[in-house]
């Protein structure tokens, strides 16, 4: 004998929707969607074509556990795995610190605008953030040479770097391989100084804490093994 009023099915509709409302927040907060996490550190130059592939491959065999990928300079990079903001790192050095790996080598070579001139003139511009790790490289091997030089453009931005260096008005270092599309590496003649080869190295690999990190530092291992070896006389 007891029923709702009109206001009172208005009423019971909004409680309903409240209700679902209620227990969907509460399934958001508690559900525990990862069942792991994996903090991998990567220089930005080398994040391709290896990486992409191998958070694909690790995602299908570790689909709970979630990675999170930091692009960075080698050396902010050596920093933070030192305070432990990282379980792996990649880096690209001339030598392989304590701890560290080598697990691949790739070519320094000297990069310009495509079908540019700036290499040719003295003394030459080149453009470099200011920490990245093949300036001092660089610079000696230009002092070395009797090459006078001048710094282009001093900046933290890679961007900005990409931009001068692609307007022809100054030149750079890079991994053969990892130019953008609208550089090339420049057909000196030799007129500039030889690069050396740079080691791409694993940090973290040694120090397991979890299977699935284990797993990832062993498909990155597997993904460098497959690129093809590096062209050591370029220069």
């Amino acid at each position: 004998s007891i029923a709702l009023t009109a206001s009172g099915e208005q009423l019971l509709a909004y409680a309903r929707r409240m209700v679902a409302l209620n227990d969907e927040v509460m399934a958001r907060l508690t559900d525990q969607a990862f069942e792991g996490e994996v903090n991998l550190g990567v220089p930005h130059d080398i994040v391709h074509p290896a990486i992409p592939r191998v958070l694909q491959q690790f995602n299908a065999s570790f689909p709970r556990v979630k990675v999170n990928l930091t692009d960075s300079a080698t050396r902010q990079l050596r920093e933070g795995f030192a305070r432990g903001a990282y379980d792996l790192i990649l880096t690209t050095e001339s030598d392989a610190g304590e701890g560290g790996e080598t697990i691949h080598q790739m070519q320094l070579s000297w990069v310009g605008a495509r079908n540019g001139s700036s290499w040719r003139q003295r003394p030459l511009r080149v453009a470099f953030c200011r920490h990245c790790i093949f300036r001092p490289l660089a610079t000696a091997a230009l002092d070395d040479a009797g090459i006078t030089w001048e710094m282009a453009v001093d900046s933290e931005s890679d961007r900005t770097i990409e931009a001068t260096v692609s307007a022809d008005l100054a030149v750079t270092v890079l991994l053969e391989g990892t130019e953008p599309s609208h550089q090339e590496i420049m057909d000196h003649g030799g007129t500039l100084p030889r690069l050396p080869v740079q080691n791409i190295n694993l940090y973290g690999g040694d120090r397991m804490k979890a299977q699935y990190i284990e797993e990832l530092a062993k498909l990155i291992r597997q993904s460098y093994e497959a690129l093809r070896p590096p062209l050591r006389a370029a220069g």
